[in-house]
């Protein structure tokens, strides 16, 4: 197979996406040409798609010198055959306004905060940065966001540069190459060494906004979204909060205020429910109580069936705070038992059904006064309460 190197040329012209070119070597679907337009996958930048010969291109590998384009079939061309190659200009485009305008939020991260970029990462429909900073609240990503955007509106020239790893002077951070090293320049605010491919003027990123920033351990992760994705964001925001208001007969600056207000009054009835779940569940606790008998060792052992799983928890629950009990609540769906039992009665419930549940085929366990389980056989239920209220000798 031939090693000869292959030309990059999105080097110096991110712009080209259709070229001609020779075959310099073939290894099964993997086709390696002298010159190529395609950008692979590096840097964080997920790599072209495209034609090659009439064949889709799947993946584009950096091999070091060579570009490897892996072919969706083996190629109907031959090694030094001449081919019109075509890179789907929408999806590069999209990576250029994403990775120049990364460049661009980065410098400006650091400049106004002091947060350096650590690692960066480009997806199909979101991006994000990591900065080394845990301290970026709402009032500094919307600085950050609206710097950013005048930056864009100035429409500063994105120049790229080759030069001398050992003398370059500026960059934002330091490359560990030698030689010579390929520099994106955005006038006045950025200067990074970069392979990538990016716009040629900060106006072609488009509107920047930063979705959402998530704190990890001591640093941010910043999600952001670039020019055209950008309007494709906004269009299908503004359709969601449109059918909100439309839902609540609001206009839409009023659907925040009007969903917080039926939130908080949402809540509050669900407190007051479940304070009344709770109070039925002590009168039926209490009826249950009471119509058990205390057998010879004064334990009173019931046997209950529920429809709800959260009902049988809210009775255990309330039983296991009376005296001289062991309880057994079953549900049907999903197979659910809930085991309590009184403090005087000398069993933990956890510990006890957790071992019966065991020579049952079940899972589950929990505290020592009300603990719950399920059984993978529904038929073996009867027999585990059976179990369950059994005397221990």
């Amino acid at each position: 197979m031939s090693g000869t190197r292959t030309e990059r040329l999105y080097y110096t012209n991110a712009y080209q996406s259709a070229f001609s070119t020779t075959v310099t070597a073939i290894d099964g679907s993997r086709v390696y040409l002298a010159a190529s337009a395609f950008y692979p996958t590096s840097g964080g930048q997920p790599n072209d798609l495209g034609f090659l010969g009439g064949v889709a291109v799947t993946d584009v590998v950096d091999e070091g010198e060579r570009v490897a384009h892996v072919l969706a079939m083996a190629p109907g061309f031959a090694v030094g055959a001449a081919v019109e190659a075509q890179v789907d200009w929408q999806r590069r485009f999209d990576y250029m306004q994403q990775h120049t305008g990364q460049h661009l939020l980065s410098a400006v991260f650091e400049d106004l905060f002091g947060a350096r970029t650590v690692s960066v990462h480009f997806g199909d429909a979101m991006s994000t940065l990591d900065v080394d900073s845990d301290t970026l609240g709402a009032a500094r990503v919307v600085e950050a966001e609206r710097r950013a955007n005048a930056i864009v509106l100035e429409n500063r020239a994105v120049l790229v540069t080759f030069e001398e790893a050992a003398t370059a002077q500026g960059l934002r951070k330091a490359t560990d190459r030698s030689g010579d090293i390929r520099v994106v320049n955005i006038e006045g605010v950025d200067r990074s060494a970069c392979g990538g491919t990016h716009v040629r003027a900060t106006g072609e990123i488009g509107p920047i906004m930063i979705r959402r920033v998530e704190k990890q351990k001591k640093s941010s992760r910043v999600e952001f979204l670039c020019g055209w994705r950008t309007l494709a964001r906004g269009r299908r925001d503004f359709e969601s909060l449109s059918q909100i208001a439309g839902s609540l007969s609001c206009g839409i600056d009023d659907a925040g205020g009007l969903i917080s207000a039926q939130t908080d009054r949402l809540h509050a009835l669900e407190a007051e429910q479940r304070r009344t779940q709770e109070q039925l569940a002590e009168y039926r606790a209490a009826a249950l109580y009471q119509n058990a008998a205390p057998d010879a060792q004064g334990i009173r052992r019931l046997d209950e069936r529920f429809e709800s799983v959260e009902e049988l928890r809210l009775i255990a629950q309330a039983i296991s705070r009376k005296s001289g009990v062991v309880f057994a609540g079953r549900a049907e769906s999903p197979p659910t038992v809930v085991f309590a039992t009184s403090e005087d009665s000398g069993i933990n419930a956890g510990v006890h059904l957790k071992t019966l549940l065991a020579s049952h085929g079940g899972r589950g366990g929990g505290a020592p006064r009300v603990a719950q389980g399920t059984l993978a056989d529904p038929g073996a239920m009867t027999a585990l309460v059976q179990e369950l209220l059994s005397p221990l000798s």
